[in-house]
Formats: structure tokens, C-alpha cells, sequence
């Protein structure tokens, strides 16, 4: 929804603009800012409302970090398969 927005005031100006509106979002107190007005609507969202939500958010979260720590073993290992294969070793 953020993206939207930043989209379509990016839209309607010139490039030459462009740089001076993005600028100030890349600082380290506005990605702060943002990131703890992200935090407080979460917490206002799904903690204050007793929901079920954030549950799901962690067990999703843990598949996904999961996946993503044993990824590069099981690419090394299909791709020593696929050698393997190609140089007629088991």
C-alpha cells in the first residue's frame, strides 16, 4: 500500500525531482521512524486484539528462515548429484 503511494507521487513529477523526494527516506531516522510506526500498528493490529495472527506469523516465519538456512547445503548437494551424474560416478 506504501508502494502505491510513493508510486503515484512519483508519477506526476520530473525526473529531475525525483532524487530530492527519495533522498530523505533512504536517512536512517526516517527507515526508524517507519519501521517503528510498522511495529506500533502490528502491536495495535493483532497484539491489543487477542488474534491468532501473530502465532501463524511465527510458524510461517520459522518455514521460511528454515528453508532459507538449509538452502545452499541441499543446492551443494544437488549439484555434486547433477556432477556426479554427468561424470558417471554414483
Amino acid at each position: 500500500m506504501a508502494m502505491r503511494k510513493v508510486y503515484s507521487e512519483i508519477k506526476g513529477m520530473k525526473v529531475k525531482e525525483v532524487p530530492n523526494y527519495v533522498k530523505p527516506m533512504l536517512s536512517m531516522d526516517y527507515v526508524k521512524k517507519a519501521f517503528q510506526k510498522g511495529l506500533d500498528n502490528y502491536n495495535s493490529k493483532y497484539i491489543q486484539t487477542d488474534a491468532i495472527q501473530p502465532l501463524y506469523h511465527v510458524c510461517f516465519g520459522g518455514m521460511v528462515f528454515s528453508y532459507l538456512v538449509a538452502l545452499p547445503n541441499e543446492r551443494r548437494h544437488l549439484e555434486h548429484q547433477q556432477h556426479a551424474k554427468e561424470h558417471g560416478h554414483h
